[in-house]
C-alpha cells in the first residue's frame, strides 16, 4: 500500500486520505478542509468507486467512510473489506446512526454526524501522527 503511516522525512509526501461520502457537498467541504490541512485527498461517491481507488497503485493512508450510501456495499461493509485486505490502512467511520454501529466495527476512529470539519481534521491529524501539517516523531 505504499508508505507506512508515520513514515517521514524532510521531503515526505503528505498522507493520502480517501473520503467516501455520497452527499457531494459534505464530501467537498471535508475534502477542502483536509486539503487545506496539508493532506492529499481523494474522493469517492460510493464503495464501488472507493474500491477502484484502493485496488489501484495510488497509496492511501486513511479511509474515511460514511455508513449509509447507495450501491451494493455500505460503508461498514467497505470498512470490513478494507480492514481484511489492507490491514495497515487507517479507517474512520462517520455516521449519524452510531447506535446502529456494531461494537466490533473495523474503525480506528468514529465520528458522529453532525460534525464540524475542524473536529474531523483534528482526529485525522491524531490518527496519522501529524499536527499542523508537520509529522510528529
Amino acid at each position: 500500500m505504499g508508505k507506512q503511516p508515520g513514515e517521514a522525512g524532510i521531503n515526505a509526501v503528505p498522507p493520502t486520505i480517501l473520503i467516501v461520502e455520497d452527499e457531494v457537498f459534505i464530501r467537498w467541504a471535508l475534502a477542502e478542509d483536509l486539503s487545506d490541512a496539508g493532506f492529499i485527498v481523494l474522493q469517492a461517491f460510493n464503495a464501488s468507486e472507493a474500491l477502484k481507488v484502493l485496488q489501484s497503485s495510488m497509496p492511501v493512508d486513511l479511509l474515511i467512510t460514511d455508513i449509509r450510501m447507495p450501491g451494493p456495499m455500505d460503508g461498514l461493509e467497505l470498512a470490513t473489506y478494507a480492514r481484511a485486505n489492507w490491514p495497515q490502512l487507517k479507517i474512520m467511520i462517520i455516521s449519524g446512526n452510531l447506535p446502529d454501529l456494531p461494537a466490533n466495527a473495523p474503525a480506528d476512529a468514529i465520528v458522529e454526524k453532525p460534525y464540524t470539519e475542524a473536529v474531523v481534521t483534528e482526529r485525522v491529524q491524531k490518527l496519522l501522527g501529524r499536527l499542523g501539517g508537520a509529522c510528529i516523531h
